[in-house]
């Protein structure tokens, strides 16, 4: 029942970012009498559909992590921002310039040793660089729409390739530990993004092109409830289960815990960064700040809410607090009403705050855990 649940999810899924695409290219009569498609009549709802289908991609990849895996991690919105960055870089063809070789003319003997380590780091920092300026070049001289699928392959790519660089390291630290590392590494990638001229440095990057639509939206979607259903049921699954359930009885059974844990982060790092690349091409202008702790809260708030390791429950959250900060702006509008209810919308984080309170105490499982699962009801 549970399996056939979650197959739906993504069939729905998708017939939903297809049918909303298609639906958005008939054409109705405005208020000027001027005939134009549903989606630009209704672009506001247009709007708040591509940012749950992109919500929806970032609850269910880090659902993969804290929920099955049982880790707690900080940082997916650096793994985000990756991907909105190197996925804008593909359509709009920037490439990153190589680091200066240390020089050996003239060099004393006792330093020959050191730049020697400058120079192998510097080499190993070019080959990357040089690695990632193929993927973008090769990626920006495609047609459309192949040209977007390259960039969000690009942006997932590279932020999964951080996942792995962090991952490695620090998922051998276990709760408050991992999560501070990750916040750490969140915050890292906010302030080397700062001070980066070619991706605008605290300016923003602007200039995307309009590419993300409901379809591409939901399809990424429904593709990051498919994969994260088929990993959690496969070997690796197994392997994660046991890590959430006992860590320590799971080494003594011979399971490599960081192996399966490093899996499920490169994957989440994966799917973060294909909606980072959704993003960048929706807003058509990105900052640094548009990924810092906050937003990993948000993320955070959506998987707490849905239930971890609840992939139904995580959609319908996501589906709940992208659409919150929305009323609550209408709210704001609304004269009759208390200052302090208008204000809401201002102050969203504490009623997230005062949410996740109020639900650890009465449903810590999450508010929609055990959603799809036979006897669920009862």
């Amino acid at each position: 029942m549970f399996e056939r649940t979650k197959i739906s999810l993504v069939f729905w899924v998708l017939v939903f970012g297809v049918a909303s695409w298609a639906l958005g290219h008939f054409h109705v009569a405005d208020s000027t009498g001027k005939m134009v498609t549903i989606t630009e009549a209704y672009s506001y709802y247009y709007d708040i559909l591509i940012g749950i289908g992109i919500a929806m991609v970032l609850a269910t990849s880090l659902n993969l992590v804290n929920g099955h895996t049982g880790q707690f991690s900080l940082g997916h919105a650096g793994f985000m921002g990756l991907g909105a960055y190197f996925a804008s870089m593909v359509t709009l063809g920037i490439q990153f310039p190589l680091v200066p070789y240390p020089a050996f003319a003239e060099t004393p003997a006792w330093l020959i040793a050191l730049k020697s380590i400058g120079w192998a780091l510097a080499f190993a920092v070019n080959s990357l660089l040089s690695l990632l300026n193929a993927w973008v070049a090769a990626a920006h001289e495609l047609p459309q729409p192949a040209q977007f699928v390259g960039a969000l392959f690009v942006g997932g790519l590279a932020a999964a390739l951080a996942g792995l660089l962090v991952g490695v390291p620090s998922l051998r630290l276990k709760g408050d530990y991992l999560a501070i590392v990750t916040l750490g590494f969140n915050e890292i990638i906010r302030v080397v993004i700062q001070n980066s001229e070619p991706l605008g440095a605290q300016r923003g990057l602007g200039g995307m092109p309009l590419l993300t639509n409901v379809f591409w939206t939901f399809s990424a979607a429904a593709l990051a409830i498919y994969v994260v259903h088929n990993l959690v049921n496969s070997t690796y699954g197994r392997g994660f289960l046991a890590v959430r359930d006992d860590e320590i009885a799971a080494e003594a059974m011979g399971i490599n815990t960081t192996k399966y844990k490093v899996v499920a982060f490169v994957t989440a790092a994966f799917l973060a960064g294909v909606a980072g690349g959704l993003y960048a091409h929706f807003k058509q202008f990105i900052t640094p700040d548009g990924f810092n702790f906050m937003k990993s809260v948000d993320i955070v708030v959506m998987v707490i809410l849905g239930g971890m390791g609840s992939t139904i429950g995580v959609c319908i959250a996501a589906v709940l607090l992208t659409i919150l900060p929305e009323l609550l702006r209408k709210v704001s509008h609304i004269e009759a009403l208390p200052e302090w209810l208008r204000h809401m919308a201002e102050n969203r984080m504490i009623l997230y705050s005062i949410l996740l309170v109020v639900l650890m105490l009465m449903r810590p499982q999450g508010l929609f855990a055990g959603w799809g699962k036979k006897g669920a009801a009862k």
